[in-house]
This record gives structure tokens, C-alpha cells and sequence, in this order.
């Protein structure tokens, strides 16, 4: 698990649910962190929490009767709700480590904790956020260009954003049939390899109002996401689109699909945060590894009060291991 932003909430919940490991049943973790920060913030909590240092290998051992640390070179100086000089160093030394041990074999996924986006490019921090970031660390490390894709996951709902973090107003000239095509590909290869669904079902939502409502409301969904469609199921895969966002998410449509790739961020957030807000999961499809990561934003307005929801945390953790699980039982010709 990586520290992420240490200012923020993404600490305290980890030392939280270690402190309720029997009790939630959570499958055995790391910290990849300062250990003297990670003790000063279970003391400003009132949390008595053992910190041990440990190399990888050591964690599982550990962790039952100790919280497992994996050192990083940064002495995190932060407060709580107050980033400082040390918070980017300390949460990108800390996504690097993780990276590192699960592609060594050291770890089996890593979960990621919520970063301060704002507090990393003042830094100078180059990517957009942490899914590009693990690609790149994954072409460092084996010179593999990858494009990883957003899911939120819950148990309701699976949503992927064919776009992220866009303007609306640039979508219009961002989105392409390939794009949808290769997010796509990826979406249902990673659903059997990670997911162990033999026959995953995909839909996809139209662009406009109505799925462009046979071009009276624009021509991108005829344009772009039909033939898009036609290439996805032309290539074996159980895909149904362009079809009208506004009826994708209620319960029976649900029942019908197992992910549905949306053209924009809100497109997709928005309902699986309505259905499932604290406890959605963030997925990395695409990766050569199983990433996870709580769906929720540092909280610097609560971090250290011990007053924070561990609950998407939790879904996370857990997610990560039955992922790993479900690879393992899939062929390697489905992976």
C-alpha cells in the first residue's frame, strides 16, 4: 500500500483498518512510508499501533501483530491537512517503491492511497495523475508502452471513461473510434484475465443526449462510437452501442452488461457515486499488475481526527487480493 498524499486522510485510514485487521478480515498489507511519520500520526490519533520496518518479504509475517513499513528515503514532515515541501517527494518515492516490488514479485498488487494532485504539479510532477504514472514506472522498468484504463468497480455497477480529466469542451475533438476501440479491447481482455469472466458483456453509452438521436443531436455517435461498436464486435467481443446514457444505470439495465464504457468522466462517476459512493473501487486495467485504489479524494478537511470512512479503503484491499486470486485460476492464454 503506498502512502499517498501523507497530509491527507489516506494514513490515518491505514493505520485504522490495521488496528481492525481480525475484525474486517482484510488480507495482509505494507506501507510503503516513513515509519516515524506513521507513528507520530497513530499517536496524534490515539491509535496504539506498533510500527515495524520490514522488507518486503518480512510483511505477512508481521502484520499480525505489528503494522508492516517498507522505508522510503524521505522524512515526511507534514501535518495533517497542511502538505509541505516533503508531501511530493514522499508520495512519488512512495508510488515508485510499490511499482517496483509488485513488478520484482516482492508484492502481489499494489493499493494505492489518495494523492494531492494540486501539491505534485507545484512540484513539478509531470503526469496527470497516478494511472499514468504507473505506466510510465512499468515502461522504466521494462521499456513496455502501455495504455491503462480507468474502472470504477462496486458490486452495483462498473463503469470505465473512455475520456478522464477533460474539459467538455475538448472532448469533442479528443475522442476517436480507436480510442473507443482500444478501450474497449483492453476492458474485456482485463475483465477475463483479471475479473475470470469468460464472456464479459459491454456497453456503450452515446456521446449525446439520446445517442445522438439518429443524428438529430449530433453526428459523433454515428460517426464515431457505432462504428467503434461494429469493430468491437467484428473482433468477437459482446459489445452493444451507442445506447442512451440516461437508461444504461437503473437496476434491470444493470443486470445486462458487466462494465459500460462512457465518453466523459461525469458520464461515468456520476452514477456509480450515486450508487455506490463510499465504497467504490478504483481499478488500473491494462497493467501487468492488479492496482486498486479507494475512490475518494485525500479529505484534508478531516485528515488526523480519526473521524474518516475506511470503507472504500477496505474495498480496495479486498478487491486487490480477489483479483489476484481470479488471475491466477484463468489460463495463460486468456491472460
Amino acid at each position: 500500500m503506498t502512502l499517498g498524499e501523507p497530509a491527507g486522510i489516506g494514513p490515518d485510514l491505514a493505520l485504522a483498518i490495521w488496528r481492525r485487521r481480525a475484525e474486517l478480515d482484510i488480507p495482509a498489507f505494507y506501507i510503503v512510508g516513513d515509519p516515524e511519520f506513521l507513528a507520530r500520526r497513530a499517536e496524534r490519533l490515539g491509535f496504539e499501533v506498533p510500527i515495524a520496518r520490514v522488507k518486503p518479504a518480512e510483511a505477512a509475517a508481521t502484520f499480525r501483530s505489528a503494522l508492516p513499513v517498507v522505508p522510503i528515503e524521505v522524512a515526511v514532515s507534514a501535518q495533517p491537512g497542511r502538505p509541505d515541501r516533503s508531501s511530493a517527494p514522499a508520495a512519488v518515492a512512495s508510488i515508485r517503491r510499490a511499482t517496483a516490488d509488485v513488478l520484482a514479485g516482492s508484492a502481489a498488487a499494489v493499493v494505492t492511497n489518495p494523492i494531492a494532485k494540486n501539491v505534485l504539479y507545484n512540484w513539478g510532477f509531470a503526469e496527470p495523475g497516478h494511472t499514468e504514472f504507473l505506466a510510465k514506472l512499468v515502461q522504466e522498468a521494462t521499456g513496455k508502452t502501455l495504455r491503462p484504463v480507468m474502472m470504477l468497480w462496486a458490486p452495483e455497477l462498473a463503469v470505465v471513461p473512455v475520456t478522464i480529466h477533460l474539459p467538455l469542451r475538448e472532448i469533442f475533438s479528443r475522442l476517436s473510434s480507436d480510442l473507443v476501440v482500444e478501450t474497449g479491447r483492453i476492458v474485456a481482455h482485463d475483465l477475463v484475465s483479471r475479473f475470470a469472466l469468460a464472456r464479459p458483456r459491454l456497453v456503450i453509452a452515446g456521446l449525446n443526449p439520446h445517442a445522438g438521436e439518429a443524428g438529430a443531436l449530433g453526428k459523433e455517435d454515428s460517426a464515431i462510437v457505432a462504428p467503434a461498436v461494429r469493430r468491437l464486435v467484428a473482433e468477437g467481443i459482446d459489445a452493444k452501442g451507442p445506447l442512451p446514457a440516461d437508461t444504461l444505470f437503473h437496476e434491470r439495465a444493470r443486470a445486462t452488461y458487466d462494465a459500460a464504457l462512457c465518453m466523459y468522466h461525469d458520464q461515468a462517476l456520476i452514477p456509480i457515486k450515486t450508487l455506490a459512493f463510499d465504497h467504490a473501487v478504483n481499478v488500473t486495467l491494462g497493467l501487468p499488475f492488479v492496482r486498486t485504489s479507494p475512490d475518494h479524494g485525500t479529505a484534508f478537511d478531516i485528515a488526523g481526527t480519526g473521524s474518516g470512512d475506511p470503507t472504500s479503503l477496505v474495498a480496495a484491499l479486498r478487491l486487490a487480493a480477489r483479483l489476484v486470486t481470479a488471475a491466477r485460476s484463468v489460463p495463460q492464454t486468456a491472460s
